[in-house]
């Protein structure tokens, strides 16, 4: 087992041992040890760190909470709380083993320890050895790191981007030195590149600003030491948030809390925090004044789960970042099991978009739109509108009545589509952005949703719109 005691990083005086781990290191060792250009790559996963981190707050969980009530998620998903909670958690455990085993990766260029290890440190957090008192979530000592790490995260952010317009620059310069060189002598005009030489000093001086304020000049102990507090803070406080609900998560005692901790931690929203501070067990000894025992620190056996890595896996490996079991969780009986959860936002979105009175929809669109259902959807949607346009006269009037039920499916039908495909563009785009704001969660996706009931409500408002165009003898346009 890691000695806790001599990892600075974990302890509550972290910048202090951050320095003097960096000061310990001579001058070139020091630059040695600098991240370099792996700056990038550890801001993205700092930023995947932080978006958790902020996601677990007491504002957040208590959004979390109200989106589960909401209609699309409680008709087209479940409403079983404790399941919607267990599927969240689920799906914040895996981003977090995802990102601890990439702080793993990078503390192997650690000098402490604990960092380069930190595949053992990890482990044993999930076996509930490491103290969770020392891990206060919302601390003024954290949000002061955090607020760091945002500040390097924005700059290595401006790194990236002067670096492209760098390169942007000496790629223009490579081939004005080619015109130049092709330019006969007695050809009168001259170009000044006074004007463009200024330029690229400017952009070169800036990319030599940010990497000195960025991840790029940080050494890897500091950096590494900053991420794997954060991993054992955001796995802390799942276990706060989700232990009710979730067996195999280590239980969580105020045991080893402080007093001020304990009432911080329960004042606010209880029903988030289900945990009931523990007394001191009073121990008599020979004098009449009793005195506290000194708190233990017990051990938690995690059991087979989806929510830990399986053995044969191992912490580091290539599986980890495939093995998404949150999202191939969902049976064939739901919209995401099928296949179909993107298509289907996108049907959705687009219906959206033509109900809007001023929107012109032309022959092809229209044909797109169609072709983007199965052919199962197809068939129920020429059904009910074959029904429907039968008894129904070109009425402007019931085109209202139309308009309202449409508005009524979509308020609750909608959101889930727009967050699907947020979910898609937040994985999808995940190489490139440092973005830090809580991610949308599969749950609020239609992704578990009742394919049944997902497909009904869809053939419901194609059905709602071809209905409005009969009614107010809109033509499809031409164009």
């Amino acid at each position: 087992m890691v000695g806790f005691a001599k990892m600075g990083w974990l302890s509550t005086d972290n910048n202090k041992s951050l320095k003097m781990g960096d000061h310990g290191l001579a001058n070139s060792d020091k630059k040695a040890n600098q991240m370099g250009i792996l700056a990038f790559e550890t801001a993205k996963i700092m930023s995947r760190l932080l978006c958790l981190y902020k996601s677990l707050s007491d504002v957040e969980i208590s959004k979390l909470k109200t989106e589960m009530k909401s209609q699309g998620v409680a008709y087209l998903n479940s409403k079983d709380e404790g399941f919607l909670l267990s599927l969240a958690c689920a799906e914040r455990l895996e981003d977090l083993d995802k990102a601890a085993a990439a702080v793993a990766r990078l503390g192997h260029k650690c000098n402490d320890f604990g960092l380069n290890r930190f595949d053992l440190v990890y482990t044993d957090l999930k076996l509930g050895i490491i103290d969770f008192g020392k891990l206060e979530y919302g601390s003024k000592e954290i949000e002061k790191r955090v607020d760091k790490m945002e500040k390097l995260i924005n700059a290595t952010s401006g790194l990236y981007a002067a670096l492209e317009n760098l390169t942007e620059l000496e790629i223009s310069e490579r081939k004005m030195k080619k015109w130049k060189e092709k330019k006969t002598a007695g050809q009168l005009q001259k170009v000044n590149c006074d004007m463009f030489n200024q330029r690229l000093e400017q952009q070169r001086k800036q990319v030599r600003q940010f990497r000195e304020i960025s991840l790029w000049s940080q050494t890897f102990d500091k950096s590494v030491g900053y991420m794997a507090r954060i991993v054992c803070i955001i796995y802390a406080r799942i276990c706060v948030i989700f232990g009710p609900y979730i067996p195999v998560l280590p239980s969580v005692s105020l045991r080893n809390m402080r007093s001020s901790q304990q009432k911080e931690i329960l004042k606010v929203q209880p029903e988030n925090c289900l945990i009931e501070p523990i007394r001191e067990q009073i121990i008599s000894r020979s004098g009449p004044i009793p005195t506290t025992s000194k708190p233990t620190l017990v051990r938690f056996y995690s059991r087979k789960s989806i929510f830990f890595l399986c053995d044969d896996e191992g912490f580091g490996s290539e599986k980890l970042a495939k093995n998404n079991r949150v999202f191939h969780a969902a049976g064939p009986s739901t919209v995401g099991g099928s296949g179909l959860a993107l298509r289907y936002a996108n049907v959705i979105t687009l219906v959206e978009k033509y109900s809007n009175p001023s929107e012109s929809v032309d022959l092809n669109s229209r044909e797109n739109l169609y072709l983007m259902l199965p052919d199962n959807l197809k068939k129920t949607v020429r059904s009910k509108l074959s029904k429907k346009l039968k008894c129904m006269d070109e009425d402007e009037s019931l085109a209202e009545g139309w308009r309202e039920a449409l508005k009524h499916i979509m308020e609750w039908l909608a959101p889930m589509a727009h967050n699907t495909i947020n979910w898609q563009l937040e994985r999808n785009l995940e190489k490139t952005k440092f973005d830090i704001k809580p991610s949308v969660l599969l749950l609020q996706t239609l992704h578990y949703s009742d394919k049944e009931k997902t497909e009904a409500a869809i053939a419901d408002i194609l059905v709602g719109l071809s209905c409005i165009y009969k009614c107010e003898n809109r033509q499809w346009s031409e164009s």
